[in-house]
């Protein structure tokens, strides 16, 4: 893949069983900051190019790659959100990564209160713990979250989402 390019997919085939051909030797690329659409009639393959692109699936044949470091986000058709998580939380599964470093960072700063403590351990993952923290911009993370909750015009975080409209699920995916 030319390293100038974020994603290349080369004659991809898409197949759902032996004789329902979905993609048929699709190839592009995409500069970093493209804005694409995809149109086409129902059936397609608008869905499968996308979630190829997403690297939710695989063509059946060619090759579809991402540049390293790149990032796709993928908003499904039909969102799928956890019923057992409350708005908040089904947002906050989109920044789990962050998230985790955020209570990782906590849970060392902690340790460092226990009598056999080894500072030298804690103090070497608490800086790389920290620097993935700056790098991603990650410290006001909950202030983050409810500027983009609002700016989305999300429902209370507290609410159920199985109560959520279409739309307003689809926004909670987002």
């Amino acid at each position: 893949m030319s390293s100038e390019y974020v994603f290349t997919m080369y004659r991809a085939d898409k197949y759902y069983g032996p004789d329902r051909q979905v993609l048929a030797n699709i190839s592009l690329s995409f500069l970093p900051g493209a804005k694409i659409g995809v149109l086409g009639p129902n059936g397609a393959g608008k869905s499968t190019l996308l979630r190829i692109m997403a690297l939710k699936e695989e063509p059946s044949s060619g090759v579809a790659e991402l540049a390293p470091n790149a990032t796709v986000g993928l908003l499904e058709q039909e969102p799928e959100l956890d019923p057992a998580k409350t708005v908040r939380e089904n947002v906050e599964d989109g920044v789990r990564e962050l998230r985790d470093l955020m209570d990782r960072f906590n849970e060392i700063s902690a340790k460092f209160a226990e009598p056999d403590a080894d500072f030298d351990t804690l103090l070497a993952e608490q800086a790389k713990v920290q620097d993935a923290i700056d790098r991603a911009d990650a410290w006001q993370l909950d202030q983050h979250l409810d500027h983009a909750m609002d700016a989305l015009r999300l429902p209370d975080g507290d609410r159920d989402v199985t109560t959520l409209s279409g739309g307003e699920r689809r926004r909670v995916a987002l």
